[in-house]
C-alpha cells in the first residue's frame, strides 16, 4: 500500500495536537519527530485549510473546528447505528448474561463503538472506543471476513496478543473462509488468555459488513455453546440489518 509522506506528517501533527490543549512549533516537531521546519510549513496548510488554528495570545498550535465539520456526518451515522443496536445487545444480555458488543472496522482495527456489560459473577468490562487489532478479535474477524484483509493488514507477519493469536495472512485466510462459509467468526483466547467470543457480521444491500455485534465472556462458558450464541447473534443481526435498511441508516 502507497503512503504519501507529507500526509503521513500532517496526520502526525494532527494526531499531536489531538492529545493536548495546545502545542508550540519545537514541541510539535519533538513529539512528530520532525525538524521545526517541516513542522511549520506544514502547520501552515493546515492552518489555512482550518484544520489547525493558531492562538493569538500564545503562538501555539490547536485543533481546527474544520475537524468537527468532518466528524459531523461520522457522528451521525455512528449514532444512528448505536441507537438501532441498543436494544439488541440489552436483549442477547439478558438472555445470556454475557457481555454483548457493537464493533465497527477502521483500518486494521476493531473499534468498540457500544456495549452491554455482563451480569453473571465473572464478567468482561468493554472501554467504549477501545481499538484492538482485529485479526485477534471474533468481532474483527467477523468484519475482515467480508473485507479485503490482505489490502488492509499487508502481507507481514500479522502482531500476536497471546500465543493462540494468527500471525499468518494465510492462517487468518483459511480462518476467515470458514467465518464466511458458517456467518459467524470466534476468537478463542486470541486477544485475550481465558476469554472467548463469538461475532456475527451486520450486512448491508451489497453485502458488506458494517458493523458486527458479539458475545464475549470467560472462554469455557462461550465455548459451551458456540452455535447456540451464533444462532441468537445473527437472528438479532438480520434485524437490525432490516431496521438500518428500513430507516435508510445504510445505503
Amino acid at each position: 500500500m502507497t503512503r504519501v509522506q507529507s500526509l503521513d506528517r500532517a496526520l502526525d501533527l494532527l494526531e499531536a495536537l489531538a492529545g493536548t490543549d495546545e502545542l508550540g512549533v519545537s514541541d510539535l516537531a519533538a513529539r512528530t519527530g520532525l525538524v521545526p521546519s517541516t513542522a511549520h510549513r506544514l502547520l501552515g496548510t493546515l492552518v489555512a485549510r482550518g484544520y489547525a488554528a493558531q492562538s493569538p495570545a500564545s503562538g501555539r498550535y490547536l485543533l481546527g473546528y474544520k475537524l468537527l465539520e468532518l466528524t459531523s456526518g461520522l457522528q451521525d451515522r455512528l449514532g444512528r447505528l448505536r441507537a438501532a443496536a441498543r436494544p439488541h445487545l440489552e436483549a442477547i444480555q439478558a438472555e445470556t448474561g454475557e457481555t454483548t458488543n457493537l464493533v465497527v472496522l477502521e483500518g486494521r482495527n476493531a473499534v468498540y463503538v457500544e456495549s452491554v456489560p455482563g451480569t453473571r459473577s465473572v464478567r468482561l468490562f468493554t472501554e467504549i472506543g477501545q481499538a484492538i487489532p482485529a485479526h485477534t478479535a471474533g468481532s474483527g474477524k467477523a468484519l475482515l471476513a467480508w473485507a479485503d484483509a490482505a489490502a488492509l493488514l499487508g502481507e507481514s507477519p500479522l502482531p500476536a496478543s497471546t500465543p493462540r493469536t494468527l500471525t499468518t495472512l494465510e492462517e487468518l485466510r483459511e480462518d476467515l473462509a470458514r467465518v464466511r462459509k458458517r456467518g459467524y467468526a470466534t476468537d478463542i483466547e486470541e486477544h485475550e488468555l481465558g476469554v472467548a467470543c463469538v461475532a456475527v457480521p451486520i450486512l448491508d444491500r451489497t453485502g458488506s459488513a458494517v458493523a458486527a455485534i458479539s458475545v464475549s465472556g470467560p472462554a469455557p462458558r462461550v465455548n459451551a455453546d458456540t452455535a447456540g450464541l451464533a444462532a441468537l447473534l445473527r437472528g438479532h443481526a438480520d434485524l437490525l440489518a432490516e431496521a438500518l435498511l428500513g430507516g435508510g441508516g445504510q445505503d
